[in-house]
């Protein structure tokens, strides 16, 4: 059975050999590189099962390397930086980061967020006994995995689609954030809540007539979220 692979992107030597020592006595196919251009190239050649990237690197930076990945692929995406602020970790999530670490970090940390996400991106979603789920134009596929707006498929990512799922298939229920972050990242996701928010916000645009008074996705102060069918 092959190895997960695993392509790190960071250019500070000590720790990218770190990494890599760590992850291959995981058990993890590793390949490494200290620039960006280098870095997407590779990602696109190996489509490797997960990437970890630095925010800073020679040539293309970690952000624009993500925007580039997330268009063309689901992969998950672990962004390494040097910065605490949280417009950073926004940023990183608005581009479809699936996690984020701030240096310095444990290793064993890092590795416990790696094996979660590997873990997440191979699970099967849970499917209810019916198969198609309607609303008014919107209607989801539980079979092939998508969505329609009035006939018209959407391309939700992987993530988009499960978080959509969720709230579809239990209309009307209120979630908390952080309930929505256990069903739909796993109990073992680390992040940040804000990272909810951010995939509420993505959906909203695709599936409400005016994503600014969504009539769908409905906000619950204090609480959380839920969906109006």
């Amino acid at each position: 059975m092959r190895q997960p692979s695993v392509l790190v992107i960071e250019d500070e030597e000590t720790l990218r050999e770190a990494l890599k020592y760590n992850l291959s006595n995981q058990g993890y196919e590793v390949s490494v590189t200290p620039e960006g251009n280098e870095g997407l190239a590779l990602a696109r050649e190996l489509t490797p099962d997960l990437v970890i990237l630095d925010v800073m690197l020679p040539g293309l930076d970690g952000f624009q390397i993500c925007r580039v990945l997330r268009q063309e692929s689901s992969v998950p995406i672990l962004m390494l930086t040097a910065k605490a602020e949280e417009i950073d970790r926004v940023l990183g999530l608005e581009l479809g980061a699936d996690d984020y670490v701030v240096k310095p970090f444990s290793m064993r940390e890092l590795l416990a967020r790696v094996r979660g996400m590997l873990r997440r991106s191979k699970r099967p979603a849970e499917q209810p006994a019916h198969e198609i789920i309607s609303s008014g134009d919107l209607e989801l596929d539980l079979n092939s995995h998508t969505v329609r707006r009035a006939g018209v498929p959407l391309g939700l990512k992987p993530r988009e689609y499960a978080l959509l799922s969720l709230m579809m298939t239990n209309s009307g229920k209120a979630y908390t954030r952080h309930e929505i972050l256990d069903r739909v990242w796993g109990q073992d996701y680390i992040g940040d809540t804000r990272t909810v928010d951010v995939h509420i916000r993505w959906l909203r645009e695709k599936i409400e007539p005016d994503p600014g008074n969504p009539e769908r996705l409905i906000t619950i102060r204090g609480v959380g979220y839920r969906f109006q069918g």
